[in-house]
């Protein structure tokens, strides 16, 4: 038998949080809780879970800060966003602050749970290719699952690094929104296409000279998107 998948679970509000832990738990994973931002620092850097489901707004320190706080320190562990703001800045924000996936309250439960399932399950993705692609000043190392540019390492958050290896593998083809969110999201994800513009506005910031004017991840208007090595 498995070990059940830890989820630390970090919101202030209190029915909330509880309704959150009692479902994750029915759903067969092991919970831990934090309801104030140091406390949720703390837990994700000691506990060690598998996933972080965490509110923006946390007494103490915010949701985007512990974000960032956890990717500089190296920490790739995947953490899925709770919201009340439905500004795509807020979420793009969340993305370069190192966020692999965003939920909007009010959610459904199992919305909620088809995320947890989905973000837990990339990364898992075993397709042909090179185990080196280099363009631009780029070059990303597939087995590593690491992105250099100039020399120096960027980091990616687990889904970035995901989309960007689709991309590579999938070099030339122009890719519809739907293709590219079921086979790096999978079908179950409930997830917009607005959701995966705000990912590809965050890669492009990392991998092009000129974000604005893209020449490695390319809008093909009508269908999608098309990498260009």
């Amino acid at each position: 038998m498995s070990e059940a998948k830890k989820v630390l679970v970090v919101e202030d509000e209190k029915a909330i949080l509880l309704g959150l832990e009692e479902n994750l738990k029915y759903a067969g994973y092991e919970v831990v809780t934090a309801e104030e931002g140091p406390e949720a620092l703390r837990l994700a850097m000691e506990s060690k879970p598998d996933l972080i489901l965490m509110d923006v707004m946390l007494p103490g320190m915010s949701g985007y800060d512990i974000c960032r706080k956890l990717r500089d320190e190296g920490l790739n562990v995947p953490i899925i966003m709770l919201t009340a703001r439905q500004d795509e800045f807020d979420k793009l924000h969340g993305f370069e602050m190192g966020a692999d996936d965003y939920v909007t309250k009010p959610f459904s439960v199992k919305e909620l749970l088809a995320r947890v399932k989905a973000v837990m399950s990339r990364g898992q993705l075993h397709e042909e290719g090179p185990s080196e692609y280099v363009f631009g000043d780029c070059r990303v190392d597939m087995e590593a699952r690491l992105l250099a540019r100039s020399g120096e390492d960027i980091a990616l958050t687990r889904t970035e690094f995901d989309l960007l290896a689709y991309f590579c593998h999938n070099e030339g083809k122009a890719l519809s929104r739907d293709v590219v969110m079921n086979d790096v999201w999978g079908t179950e994800y409930y997830g917009t296409q607005r959701s995966l513009d705000s990912f590809v506005s965050s890669l492009r910031s990392k991998i092009e000279t000129d974000p604005q004017k893209p020449k490695h991840i390319l809008t093909v208007h009508g269908v999608g998107y098309k990498f260009i090595c």
